[in-house]
């Protein structure tokens, strides 16, 4: 048997990451089986459609390198399969399944069904369908249909039984049918199908012979069988993956971070260590390889190796990866990933002028073992290209100790910098790793002497060069902007700090 996987997201919102998890296990398992992996629009959905969803799902796809098989498009071209335009197959569909006693039209008005859900609620009934026009015969529904009366379809559920399905990793699983829906509508008055009959109707069309979507779906499966009996199909096999959760157990969602893609590229997270990072939510190779790149997951993956159990996203995991496929970058072609983000934000011309990438380039080593994303180089770089200001005055003041103490820590400083040698060339990556290690070690005998932690010195003078908590190590930092410089944004502090 040939695999035939799809992605068949609606286009109602930015692709979630539980969604691009998805994507990614069947393109993975597609992939590692010489099958098909088939894009697919569920766009039936009008209301709640957009095409600013679509063209995000489009660019999430082709950022991430995730790419299609097969699709008709438009006027012979190659596209993915969409919804909206398979309207016809849906309506012809659905009056097979009327003709074989499988379905009926159901003339019931809203507000008829308000009233049933509202005497439900204060009976303290199950909320549902009462199967009112399930007895219509068909004589009788065919003469309100040509009178013009509008009309849903529904399927007939069983009255009585069980319906249950195998998973791959679940095992089997199933409801009763008395408490699967009562007759879901499969076709709304516009005359387009619900989610449940498009998304039957066209697995069996294209011939998907393996289903792989998240836990949340498990409630409408048995409704899906129902489905394929009615017609006389053979449902493909299911696969439901685990759930992504957020550290406190709960269901990923915003309040925990950034959930959908466009975000995590827009914070400067790489693609490949977003794959990486994603492929591991649910599914392990063995207890102790975590690097992989995506022909290894195209070549590795298997569903023996999903998990049962819920998956947790670690955002600090996720830094930890994206930071460490940033120093397995091409230092080159990592430089031409930054200098357009310091210019994004007008530090730096664009293209860079030679003395913007010199001292962009004197500043490169020291930040590419501390970046954790792409964005990080904006705030650790910032200082150097232009005249922060101050900043918070009150960051330079360490624990324990009042503005005064802080400004009497800061002159401490001004003074051995003012007595060190003038910093080298940032060419010479010897002589400026003595010098950093010169005034280190000055720095941290003069704290000693005045029984001051070292940290206590070193962070007003952090404060007073950089105005931030984030940049690069200290001494390197006033190296590359220069003593003069560093001397000047010192005394403007330390008068601040005495005035406080």
């Amino acid at each position: 048997m040939s695999v035939r996987v799809r992605y068949a997201p609606s286009p109602t919102g930015l692709q979630h990451i539980g969604g691009i998890r998805t994507a990614l296990f069947n393109y993975f398992f597609a992939r590692a089986n010489g099958g098909s992996f088939i894009l697919r629009i569920e766009d039936t959905d009008r209301e709640r459609s957009t095409p600013e969803a679509l063209e995000d799902l489009y660019s999430t796809l082709e950022w991430l390198g995730i790419n299609y098989d097969e699709g008709p498009g438009k006027d012979g071209g190659f596209g993915p399969y969409v919804q909206s335009e398979r309207e016809q197959l849906y309506k012809d569909k659905a009056a097979e399944l009327i003709s074989s006693g499988k379905a009926y039209p159901c003339f019931c008005s809203s507000e008829r069904l308000d009233v049933i859900r509202e005497e439900q609620k204060a009976a303290k009934k199950s909320i549902g369908y009462d199967r009112y026009c399930r007895g219509l015969s068909p004589d009788e529904a065919d003469a309100r249909i040509k009178a013009g009366e509008k009309y849903v379809i529904r399927l007939k559920v069983p009255l009585e039984g069980k319906t249950v399905f195998d998973d791959i990793i679940l095992g089997q699983t199933g409801r009763k049918n008395k408490d699967i829906n009562p007759d879901p509508v499969i076709l709304k008055t516009d005359g387009f199908p619900t989610y449940h009959l498009a998304n039957v109707i066209d697995d069996h069309a294209m011939g998907i012979t393996h289903i792989m979507r998240a836990q949340e779906w498990i409630p409408s499966g048995p409704l899906h069988v129902l489905i394929y009996e009615a017609f006389g199909w053979k449902p493909p096999a299911y696969c439901h993956l685990p759930m992504v959760m957020g550290k406190d157990g709960q269901k990923l969602s915003k309040r925990h971070g950034s959930t959908s893609v466009s975000d995590f590229r827009k914070n400067g997270y790489l693609p490949e260590a977003l794959v990486n990072f994603v492929s591991l939510l649910g599914w392990s190779y063995d207890d102790s390889r975590e690097f992989f790149s995506m022909e290894d997951l195209c070549s590795l993956f298997s569903l023996e190796k999903i998990n049962k159990s819920p998956a947790v996203f670690d955002y600090k995991k996720l830094d930890w990866f994206n930071g460490q496929y940033l120093r397995m970058k091409d230092p080159e072609e990592l430089k031409e990933m930054l200098l357009p983000l310091l210019a994004g934000e007008g530090l730096i011309s664009n293209p860079p002028s030679s003395g913007e990438r010199g001292i962009f380039n004197g500043a490169f080593n020291i930040i590419r073992e501390r970046l954790k994303l792409l964005n990080d180089v904006v705030p650790m770089l910032r200082f150097l290209f232009t005249d922060p200001g101050i900043g918070n005055a009150e960051d330079a003041i360490p624990k324990k100790m009042d503005a005064s103490e802080a400004a009497k820590a800061l002159v401490l400083g001004e003074k051995l910098l003012l007595e060190a040698a003038d910093p080298p060339d940032a060419s010479d990556e010897d002589a400026c790793e003595a010098w950093d290690e010169v005034m280190d070690g000055r720095f941290r005998e003069k704290a000693e002497k005045e029984k001051l932690k070292i940290g206590a010195m070193l962070q007003p003078l952090r404060l007073a060069v950089t105005a931030s908590k984030v940049s690069p190590p200290l001494f390197p930092a006033i190296r590359l902007l220069g003593l003069d410089e560093s001397l000047k944004r010192i005394k403007r502090l330390i008068d601040t700090l005495k005035n406080m």
